[in-house]
């Protein structure tokens, strides 16, 4: 779901260097898939059982609808900055602010996700160990490999993105095997719904309360957008971001419908994956070890490639006069100090929190991230028809990707769990929202009194 420090950085026109279409799309499908799928969808299949795949199908036609406006966007005018640069020519310097800081916003809740994914994971060997003490251990390895710089890093970044669809890999194989009559299972175990009552396990109300999590596992596709910088040819932007939701999505159905036959929907939670739950009972000992192990090994690149991208972004901003300039100001460290020192508190506060509500923190940093995140896809849609001239076709597409995003987001007020999450992604709405007022109020005065002849 997230990449290194390439989010905003420089290197001209063409980025820091040559991709293929294909290559692009295997790029995209390594850096979405998170723990947000992993742990996740635990909490989707929990929530409305099979018809969780429903979820999945809505939100990745959205996101297929969003990718494909934003890459015509990106062959009339490629940018850099992407959606952001985008939503400032549509409407002005302030809502490129506030896409912008939306982004950051929902880059740290991310991270601070990933970062408690990785502890309840990490509890399957440890399970004494408080939940605060291993999310400070893996944020003080994070900030660690953001204080090496991208040297490496992004030479095994790929490898991470392998390992982790190959754990999906591994899963749907060992799956199909155990209802082939291996490792002590059989088809019979399996289970198929055959009413409404079984496919919806809490109402259509369930379905409606669990798109989040359907819309949160294809977060990521945004930055598909800056990545496109280095395509070498970037009319096929279109193409590569389209093979990669297939591919996507093609996955994410197929494990999804595996894991939710195998066990009963409430035997899903938010603190052990799905994938391992739905093949617990089987004579695969050596299975969680090796699936959770490779989880959070590839969570752990994301996390630290997030931590990458969000001080990296912030560097952006404060050079374009959108965050203040301190954050730009370079020290003896290979990273902005100032950006970095926000990096941590933030990561310092997820972790405060982890410790007050270990029991629902995932959940609540998720159902936020998320929903900060189709934010963005949001102002994606809406900027389109101010810088291209849309079709009716565009049109009924930017409209039924506006209503599926409003259902997503209007879902989570529903559930009494979500709709914290809810309110913590409208509190920073709110605070980006008074910084853009007191902008304005700012740049009023300041027009005010400058002489009429100094002021353009």
């Amino acid at each position: 779901m997230e990449i290194p420090a390439r989010a905003g950085g420089k290197g001209g026109k063409n980025g820091g260097g040559k991709l293929k279409w294909w290559q692009l799309s295997l790029i995209g499908v390594g850096c979405t898939i998170g723990t947000g799928y992993f742990l996740g969808s635990g909490i989707g299949i929990y929530k409305t059982g099979p018809s969780f795949i429903i979820a999945f199908i809505l939100a990745g036609l959205t996101a297929m609808i969003v990718s494909e406006i934003l890459g015509k966007m990106f062959i009339q005018d490629p940018q850099k900055g992407s959606f952001r640069s985008y939503t400032k020519k549509a409407f002005g310097r302030w809502a490129g602010f506030g896409s912008g800081w939306v982004y950051w916003f929902s880059e740290m809740l991310i991270s601070g996700s990933q970062l408690t994914a990785l502890s309840i994971l990490t509890r399957f060997w440890f399970p004494n160990i408080p939940l605060w003490i291993l999310a400070s251990i893996y944020a003080t390895l994070g900030i660690i490999v953001v204080l090496i710089g991208t040297k490496g890093f992004e030479r095994v970044e790929n490898i991470f993105a392998v390992m982790k669809v190959a754990a999906i890999f591994m899963f749907i194989i060992l799956a199909i095997l155990v209802l082939s009559g291996n490792f002590g299972g059989s088809v019979s175990d399996f289970t198929i719904p055959n009413s409404m009552d079984s496919l919806f396990a809490n109402g259509i109300i369930g379905l409606w309360t669990s798109l989040i999590f359907g819309f949160y596992a294809f977060g990521g596709i945004e930055i598909m957008g800056i990545l496109s910088m280095r395509l070498q040819n970037k009319k096929e932007v279109i193409k590569s971001t389209t093979v990669m939701l297939i591919i996507l999505t093609s996955i994410y159905l197929i494990s999804i419908f595996l894991a939710s036959g195998f066990a009963a929907f409430d035997q899903f939670n938010a603190q052990e994956s799905p994938f391992v739950i739905a093949l617990a009972k089987y004579n695969l000992a050596f299975f969680p070890h090796i699936f959770i192990a490779g989880i959070i090994i590839a969570g752990f690149s994301t996390m630290a490639a997030s931590l990458f991208a969000v001080t990296s972004m912030l560097l952006t901003m404060a050079e374009e006069g959108d965050a203040p300039k301190v954050f730009a100001k370079k020290g003896k460290l290979k990273v902005p100090p100032f950006a970095l020192a926000l990096t941590i508190s933030v990561l310092v506060l997820s972790i405060i929190i982890s410790r007050l509500v270990p029991d629902q923190v995932y959940e609540y940093i998720t159902t936020a991230a998320g929903l900060m995140l189709i934010y963005n896809w949001f102002f994606i849609l809406i900027s389109y028809p101010k810088l291209i001239k849309a079709t009716k076709l565009d049109h009924v597409k930017r409209f039924l990707a506006m209503f599926l995003i409003l259902l997503a987001v209007s879902g989570t007020v529903l559930d009494k769990t979500n709709r914290i999450g809810f309110f913590v992604s409208i509190l920073f709405i709110v605070i980006v929202l008074i910084v853009i007022l007191f902008m304005s109020k700012g740049k009023k005065k300041n027009k005010n009194e400058l002489p009429r002849g100094l002021y353009q």
